[in-house]
């Protein structure tokens, strides 16, 4: 006789898998000739919720690499008329009204590549190019590993090597949640360039997982207000590079602080990620998507299958 999986069970095993989908969707990057954007293009890429916050992380990624223009829009917010040689759409289901609508727009005026999970998706169909992740499709309402793929895929199409990412979520994955954010009351995301859209992607995790309090700035805004939040009690968790200063303000609140993926090392004793090694910034979301899974579980929430929340938002 089946049984129904434990709450948040799905969530817990595509968190896990991460290593393994980045690992797959590096290899597809060399395989998608034509499909993703070539050094020169003025791009755009388009999401909506997670995956426009993937597309920020990416287009602030290639901007710098010196790749090219790149633009991050929501679908909802996309400003058609304006020229781009090539529009990714990222979009787990491919069945989101706002990138479907926007896909359309773009018939026949512009160069359309969309990352899928669902190759038999009405967006796969309505694009020039696509690229399908479906070993990264999840059963759980929270996005985690497509996300990510999503991200990895990209990342390897701009040349990036994979390997110790991979390696890092590995680690992340092993040592699993820090307790210091699990307990906190409330937790401030802060990213640099392509980290501040992990940085929102680490609160919206937290916030529909969990219910949490959760706020995401660019790092060098926290002084500029959203320092008056943090106390004893609360965190502030750094994605990427610390900026300098930073770490002794956040001590002069109270508050705690998480940057295990400062490439210049831990700043103090419990910044470190697992195994005392800087993280790869990506792989330190994995470890926000374990917080994010602990504390739904501690307010006996179900990370599966989140409040008001739908794996597709089709509007009618």
């Amino acid at each position: 006789m089946s049984t129904a999986p434990a709450p948040g069970a799905h969530t817990a095993e595509e968190i896990a898998s991460q290593p393994h989908c980045w690992r797959r969707a590096a290899e597809l990057a060399a395989t998608a000739d034509g499909a993703l954007p070539a050094t020169g293009e003025r791009i755009a890429v388009v999401g909506c919720g997670t995956s426009w916050y993937m597309a920020q992380s990416y287009a602030a990624l290639r901007e710098a690499s010196g790749a090219g223009e790149s633009d991050a829009w929501p679908a909802s917010g996309f400003p058609v008329g304006r020229r781009y040689d090539r529009v990714v759409l990222l979009s787990r289901s491919g069945t989101t009204t706002e990138v479907r609508e926007l896909a359309a727009a773009l018939r026949g005026t512009t160069a359309t590549t969309a990352v899928v999970a669902d190759a038999a998706s009405p967006l796969a169909g309505a694009v020039d190019h696509r690229v399908v992740l479906d070993h990264a499709d999840e059963r759980s309402v929270v996005q985690t590993r497509f996300a990510t793929s999503a991200l990895a895929l990209l990342r390897a199409g701009l040349g990036e090597r994979l390997d110790a990412a991979v390696a890092d979520a590995e680690r992340a994955v092993a040592a699993g949640p820090p307790e210091e954010a699990v307990a906190a009351d409330q937790v401030t995301f802060l990213g640099s360039g392509w980290c501040h859209g992990l940085a929102q992607e680490a609160a919206l995790k937290l916030r529909e997982a969990a219910g949490a309090w959760t706020e995401a700035y660019p790092a060098m805004e926290y002084r500029h207000g959203p320092i008056s939040v943090t106390e004893p009690g609360r965190a502030v968790w750094v994605l990427g590079a610390l900026p300098r200063g930073l770490a002794s303000d956040v001590a002069a609140t109270g508050g705690g602080l998480v940057a295990g993926s400062d490439p210049h090392g831990a700043v103090r004793e419990g910044a470190a990620a697992a195994g005392g090694e800087p993280l790869d910034p990506m792989a330190d979301l994995v470890r926000v998507q374990l917080v994010a899974l602990a504390r739904a579980a501690r307010r006996g929430l179900d990370a599966d299958r989140p409040r008001h929340l739908a794996r597709s938002v089709i509007l009618g």
